[in-house]
């Protein structure tokens, strides 16, 4: 039996379109290899068979082939799970790299590998006394002016460091509100993405609703998913929600119908995606937040938000966040406000850090993207206690280091004024505004730079030596300090000077710095470390990615040359029925004869 006159053109004809296609994805695909975000396209196909094909012509024994080539669709060539696990490297690594910034900022304050820092001015000021251990020497004003300015060098820097704890503290909360800054913080961006997300996500949906794929505005919103899960842990997720689809509910809503009104299919509609951010209550417990639901409702009650609800550059560390979660109207839906604050406890002693612990409520899973680490730097002080009370070691944020100092300043100031004050004179050390010694008021005490009050050498010992008192500063700045009782016996072994509760951690004033220094080298090499692991695990995982996602123009070139000769084939196919058909028409029969 000879097939319908032109289904041989038909078979052709979609051969060539089809090809055609091909070649176009290819060259936009070529087009876009350099593009950010580009995902590979490719034209997905099918058979074009009838199972049932209406001929008065055919008889039962047919064989149904030969229809030709249907194009389906044009999609993106994506692995959803790589993008899992991209976005759940991402965060990883976004925490670590902001945590070592913020890391960095302290080493300018804390290294004294490269410039003649605390360590030095300790060891100086002990240089000092021990020019000045020499009876003779005790009352001579150049050498006692000399261990004054190098008293006055310490302080100064211990005012230094304040001060640029304090700017550093003021910075990490500018990386959050952006304040002070030409650029978004954190939370601004974050606010940015997902009212982005929420209006793609409507785009995306009523384009393809209306038969377009909206394959760039998908890439544009795969990128800005994994900006977003570089900020904050997300879960990304696909769903059918025919609730909110904005279609007619009924019949011919959801299925195909024939020319009678009969059910011959069920719609497939869009899917839509709905973005969920994880965290840990209280009591340790794993939740979720929906921050982007699919096209729910209308506006922006798709989408919720992040606010900035507690502190200022003025109190950084008070700084506390509130998640809002997406707003529907039309779902009944309430928002779910999820707050993000923590209490610092301070240490039981101006002298001991050790004691000091952060309580912390609703908070991200270890190592959660940028803005942890931003509130880890504010809140953390070294240890914090979870919801049983339990206390753990923790990251060592702007607080501790400022603990640190504190102790220092108090420890240095409380020693010098007891041993001076047990020479028979006053106190050498005071603080600017009257109150506690901290790093940030520590100084020279007014009277000893006006001559009021000098380095004592009142004879109240046993063994009546003037220089009793250097000896006692001299032999301080050698002690190692820790929690209990401390004893310096310089000068005369029958009276020591006695101390309680003055922790340096076992240190004296000059390794303690060190020992500081050594803490932040320490939580720096690790950080960086874990970074540099992190970095290469997810350029592994992006390497994967641009293998199937990604444009090969050695792939591509040899899709084109297949295609080409496809259409050729198509092409040669067409003119062989061509020439059928004439031998058919001119050929064949009364006509052809």
């Amino acid at each position: 039996m000879i097939r319908s006159t032109f289904a041989g053109m038909t078979t052709a004809f979609t051969a060539l379109q089809a090809n055609q296609k091909r070649l176009d994805i290819s060259g936009q695909n070529l087009a876009n290899m350099n593009t950010p975000g580009y995902t590979r396209q490719s034209l997905q196909t099918s058979s074009l068979n009838y199972n049932s094909p209406i001929s008065h012509y055919m008889n039962n024994s047919s064989l149904v082939a030969g229809f030709g080539v249907h194009m389906d669709s044009i999609t993106q060539i994506r692995d959803p799970y790589l993008d899992v696990q991209y976005r759940n490297q991402i965060h990883k690594s976004g925490y670590s790299d902001a945590l070592q910034k913020s890391l960095d900022s302290l080493a300018n304050i804390f290294d004294e590998s490269h410039v003649e820092g605390m360590w030095q001015a300790v060891k100086n000021i002990q240089s000092s006394l021990i020019n000045m251990q020499d009876p003779a020497k005790v009352n001579d004003p150049i050498f006692e002016s000399e261990l004054r300015s190098r008293m006055q060098a310490l302080t100064n820097l211990l005012n230094d460091a304040s001060t640029q704890l304090d700017a550093a503290e003021k910075a990490e909360f500018s990386k959050l509100d952006g304040t002070g800054t030409s650029e978004q913080g954190a939370v601004q961006r974050v606010n940015d993405i997902l009212r982005q997300i929420g209006e793609l996500n409507r785009h995306i949906k009523q384009n393809q609703i209306f038969g377009h794929e909206s394959l760039e505005l998908m890439d544009e919103r795969n990128m800005l998913l994994d900006e977003l899960a570089s900020y904050i842990p997300i879960e990304v997720s696909y769903y059918k929600d025919l609730d909110y689809d904005g279609k007619d509910d009924g019949v011919a809503g959801r299925y195909h119908l024939d020319e009678n009104g009969n059910i011959i299919g069920k719609r497939e509609w869009p899917d839509d995606l709905r973005v969920e951010m994880h965290y840990t209550d209280a009591n340790g417990v794993a939740q979720k937040i929906t921050l982007v639901e699919g096209t729910t409702g209308k506006g922006n009650e798709n989408y919720g938000q992040v606010e900035i609800t507690g502190g200022s550059l003025d109190d950084p560390t008070k700084v506390a966040l509130m998640f809002h979660g997406f707003q529907s109207g039309s779902g009944g839906q309430t928002a779910a406000d999820i707050p993000f604050e923590a209490t610092n406890t301070p240490a039981q002693s101006s002298t001991d850090a050790t004691t000091a612990f952060t309580t912390v409520g609703n908070r991200f899973p270890n190592g959660s993207g940028s803005i942890q680490a931003s509130l880890d730097m504010l809140w953390r002080v070294g240890t914090t206690k979870d919801g049983t009370g339990n206390e753990i070691e923790d990251v060592k944020g702007y607080e501790f280091y400022r603990n640190q100092l504190n102790v220092f300043a108090k420890t240095f100031a409380t020693v010098v004024n007891t041993i001076n004050n047990k020479g028979g004179d006053g106190d050498l050390l005071s603080t600017k505004d009257g109150g506690d010694f901290l790093a940030s008021n520590i100084t020279i005490n007014p009277d000893w730079s006006n001559g009021n009050v000098h380095v004592g050498t009142t004879l109240d010992n046993i063994d009546g030596n003037q220089n009793e008192t250097v000896l006692n500063l001299l032999e301080a700045m050698k002690t190692t300090f820790s929690m209990g009782t401390t004893s310096i016996q310089g000068a005369n072994t029958k009276n020591p000077i006695t101390f309680t509760d003055l922790n340096l951690e076992n240190n004296s004033f000059a390794d303690f710095m060190n020992h500081v220094a050594t803490i932040l080298a320490n939580d720096s090499y690790s950080n960086s470390t874990a970074f540099k692991t992190q970095m290469s695990v997810l350029n592994g995982i992006q390497e994967s990615r641009d293998s199937i996602s990604g444009v090969s123009l050695d792939e591509e070139a040899s899709n084109m040359m297949m295609y080409m000769s496809a259409y050729n084939a198509a092409s040669r196919l067409m003119t062989t029925l061509d020439q059928a058909l004439d031998v058919l028409i001119n050929n064949t029969g009364t006509v052809g004869r």
